[in-house]
């Protein structure tokens, strides 16, 4: 990836270069194929001056800016196709009505959107979009929070028909028989040895149930936490647009704006600590200003709908 603000180093850059091949040809080359001390004299003075002034040349180095900046919009290109391909596959994931409310977070910020235009000049205006682009940041939280929500719910659903507490109970009362028929056996009876192998087993077992219960909690308590994130960024945004239709002020909104995202970080900072969903966790790349805010909702076939709480 090419660094977009460090300028390059054209003299290095000009050794790799065509040009460096055609100097060289044309001076040296011409000066060993003169065959004389003179000719390989000018030929390696040239070669000398060209190394000098060529690098510094106003041609050759609107030729590698020109190729940078090509560079530079083939990876922005490919990188958000390769977005907009995870992003529309998160989206056609989701249930219909996880949808619908994605669907309307993007309405809100497309609201906010235009009442801040009618605010924005100048450096303010340029101010402004930068913060902006925030707003695509809580859309993609938001929608990895729903995501995230639905495989909580489908993962609990599973884990709740599998009757685990009933589980854990049942397996230890089997061990309290176990363990008491075991104290109360004769040392030479034969089948100890076994009972004991079963015994072993069966506590195993039970903590691999116990394991499944603590997950299970876990889980619970990390569906409430992305349900309420999910409310909080959603009247964050509707605070953001009322302060955007209300005062028609580009510092004040710019400022709520800033103050929403500090929230969002601590948002994404649990995220990161999600270790079953890393696939999840990462940031927004680095996109055009409104790119989740003007995407397209998908239109991809529907999936089947997740299995709903009862």
């Amino acid at each position: 990836m090419t660094d977009p603000v460090s300028p390059p180093n054209y003299r290095r850059l000009f050794w790799k270069s065509r040009d460096h091949l055609w100097l060289a040809l044309l001076t040296l080359g011409l000066g060993f194929a003169s065959g004389e001390p003179l000719g390989l004299l000018v030929g390696a003075v040239l070669y000398a001056l060209g190394h000098v002034y060529l690098p510094d040349s106003a041609s050759f180095r609107r030729r590698v800016d020109d190729r940078r900046l090509a560079a530079d919009n083939a990876e922005s290109a490919e990188r958000a196709r390769a977005f907009e391909a995870q992003r529309t596959q998160l989206l056609t994931t989701l249930s219909a009505e996880r949808r619908r409310r994605h669907q309307a977070l993007i309405a809100v910020c497309q609201d906010i959107t235009a009442a801040s235009s009618e605010t924005s000049s100048g450096e303010l205006a340029l101010s402004l979009d930068t913060r902006l682009r925030k707003l695509d940041e809580l859309l993609w939280t938001y929608l990895r929070l729903l995501t995230i929500e639905q495989s909580l719910e489908v993962y609990l659903e599973t884990e709740r028909r599998e009757q685990l507490p009933q589980a854990e109970e049942a397996a230890s009362r089997e061990i309290a028989a176990l363990e008491a028929e075991l104290a109360a056996a004769a040392d030479n009876n034969p089948a100890l040895e076994t009972r004991r192998k079963l015994l072993a087993s069966r506590r195993d077992r039970l903590d691999a149930l116990r394991q499944r219960i603590t997950r299970v909690a876990q889980a619970r308590a990390n569906l409430d936490l992305a349900l309420s994130e999910q409310e909080r960024l959603v009247e964050q945004a509707k605070l953001i647009r009322a302060d955007a239709v209300a005062h028609k002020n580009a510092e004040s909104l710019g400022a709520r704006i800033d103050l929403s995202i500090e929230h969002l970080a601590e948002t994404n900072r649990w995220l990161s600590e999600l270790s079953e969903f890393k696939d999840l966790t990462g940031q927004l790349p680095s996109l055009p200003a409104g790119a989740m805010i003007s995407a397209p909702a998908a239109n991809a076939t529907r999936q089947p709908e997740p299995p709903h709480l009862s």
